[in-house]
């Protein structure tokens, strides 16, 4: 199967930040633990086990199997869960939200990634094992930026009322989106199984998080993929002593904002609350405010003193929600984790954290970009070789792309440069004339000289826009490739859904990109698709 792959830093996707997290950038190397290669986690190893608590262990793994009762669940999966029990058994994470039917491609893309490194882990360091984690986003509330997937440029959308916590939102309702989208699919066997898995995942289970857990389950659980709902009293009870010191001295919000000013060479990603932390009951989620030494809930009547709201902590600790500053910290408390997989964004808020990490003495841990990939038909593929493409050419912004070959395909050069150099050559002469006379003789030297170079310029531009018409199909046919690739102009995995592939390749696709992708390579890969 033909592959190809393009550096991160070459591909004009990433934002500095991550180009020079991966460049290891001196500016950023107090910002992270440890890079991620596969000898430095040897190092996270000792120190993750040195500074984990065991007895989260045992409030994990019943928690998992509570979780996972009804679920069909794989013997690598379940041995899996059971091997957290041990104390040389470390988790590698991801994170993501609840996306109606996984949203965009990259959700695979994550959880590969995951898999995949727990391999290279197991392979390079045996005396240990190593379990694959998706964390499920259930206590998010943005509802809409999780409500829809694309299908073959169709957006497929699921228009309810929602409030509160996503993992909790009832399904019902779904059918009219399955309706919908069956028709989109069509028929043949593959269609057929991507009907049965939307069916079963949405319209057998009654909230968005068991729904999820059983997609997730289904592409991934023979992998040993162990998938976790952390919106759980017992596994917040862990976690009491943190929101703890959030409460009374806001220690996240001081780490952090002394953090972002070692950035200010970059764009923030996110700003920290005064409070980082929500208040959870029912389909209510809303921040925590301190207004005069009262604990406020935003947007409701809902206020508590201090000792109010230490004891509620104490009795319903499930009523805390971290936000996106204190849910990292969550997870590396009540997980033996060694490293985070995510995407730019999330790499570059991960980077914010570490002096709080550091702070309330809980282990940084590894930070890994997620693979990233383009998937091409075979048909696609070929199209590129006929047209004399690279799939650098074809990462170049469009306009970029269309001037590069107009001018391969023009016949003589559509380059003034010879032309502007011969003109520099007399001006430079002119030039010394104009200095053994008047001023205003050179100021009419330099205006001339900058008309000429300005028509010159002027010239070049509509020669290349005369071969752009004359060469108008093979541009059309580059384009509209292109535009086949990355939709929108973006990229496909931020775009299109799984779905669209599974229909053409079927169950191969999943095992097909796990044996293609290596984790710790920083490339991004271009598979053509049988």
């Amino acid at each position: 199967m033909p592959t190809d792959c393009i550096s991160y830093q070459n591909s004009g996707y990433f934002s500095k930040i991550i180009v020079d997290y991966l460049d290891q950038k001196p500016a950023l190397l107090s910002l992270y633990n440890r890079f991620p290669t596969l000898e430095n986690f040897e190092g996270q190893i000792l120190e993750k086990q040195d500074n984990f608590n065991d007895s989260h262990r045992k409030v994990l793994v019943s928690v998992l199997q509570k979780q996972y009762q009804n679920i069909q669940t794989s013997d690598l999966t379940q041995q899996n869960i059971e091997s957290l029990s041990n104390s040389n058994t470390f988790t590698v994470t991801t994170g993501h939200q609840l996306n109606l039917f996984t949203g965009p491609l990259y959700f695979l893309y994550k959880i590969i990634s995951t898999i995949n490194l727990t391999k290279e882990l197991k392979a390079k360091y045996p005396t240990y094992d190593f379990v694959p984690i998706y964390w499920m986003a259930t206590e998010d509330h943005d509802f809409e930026e999780i409500n829809y997937f694309n299908f073959k440029g169709k957006k497929i959308r699921w228009n309810t009322p929602s409030s509160g916590p996503v993992g909790r939102l009832s399904t019902e309702g779904l059918n009219k989106i399955f309706e919908v989208f069956s028709l989109e699919l069509g028929s043949g066997n593959n269609a057929n199984s991507i009907k049965k898995l939307f069916q079963e995942a949405y319209l057998n289970h009654e909230n968005l998080a068991d729904a999820t857990r059983y997609l997730a389950n289904q592409l991934f659980g023979e992998a040993g993929l162990v998938i976790l709902d952390a919106d759980d009293s017992y596994l917040k009870r862990e976690f009491i002593p943190f929101v703890k010191e959030e409460l009374l001295h806001q220690t996240s919000n001081r780490c952090v904002l002394e953090t972002t000013e070692k950035l200010k060479d970059y764009p923030i990603q996110v700003n920290p609350r005064e409070i980082n932390l929500f208040y959870l009951e029912n389909n209510l989620r809303e921040r925590i405010i301190l207004e005069d030494g009262i604990y406020k809930v935003n947007n409701t009547k809902i206020e508590f003193s201090e000792d109010e709201i230490l004891n509620v902590i104490e009795n319903h600790p499930e009523k805390f929600s971290p936000n996106v500053i204190m849910r990292p910290l969550f997870q590396e408390v009540i997980l033996p984790n060694l490293c985070y997989i995510g995407g730019g964004g999330e790499i570059a808020y991960w980077l914010e954290l570490k002096s709080y990490f550091e702070k309330v003495n809980i282990t940084f841990p590894i930070l890994l970009l997620r693979n990233s990939v383009l998937l091409a038909t075979g048909k696609q593929a070929k199209k590129a070789d006929k047209l004399e493409l690279s799939w650098m050419d074809l990462f170049s912004k469009q306009a970029d792309l269309v001037n590069l070959k107009v001018k391969e395909f023009s016949e003589f050069p559509i380059d003034f440069s010879s032309q502007k150099a011969v003109l520099q050559q007399q001006f430079d002469h002119l030039y010394q004339i104009a200095n053994q006379t008047d001023q205003s003789f050179l100021g009419a030297v330099k205006a001339q000289e900058a008309k000429q170079i300005k028509g010159l310029e002027n010239l070049e531009k509509r020669l290349l826009k005369a071969q752009k018409r004359k060469h108008s199909e093979a541009l059309e046919r580059i384009t509209d490739l292109q535009n086949e690739l990355f939709p929108n102009h973006s990229l496909q995995e931020r775009t299109a859904n799984f779905s669209e592939f599974y229909l053409e390749n079927g169950e191969n696709l999943i095992p097909t990109l796990i044996n293609l992708l290596n984790p710790l390579e920083t490339k991004f890969n271009v598979i053509a698709l049988p």
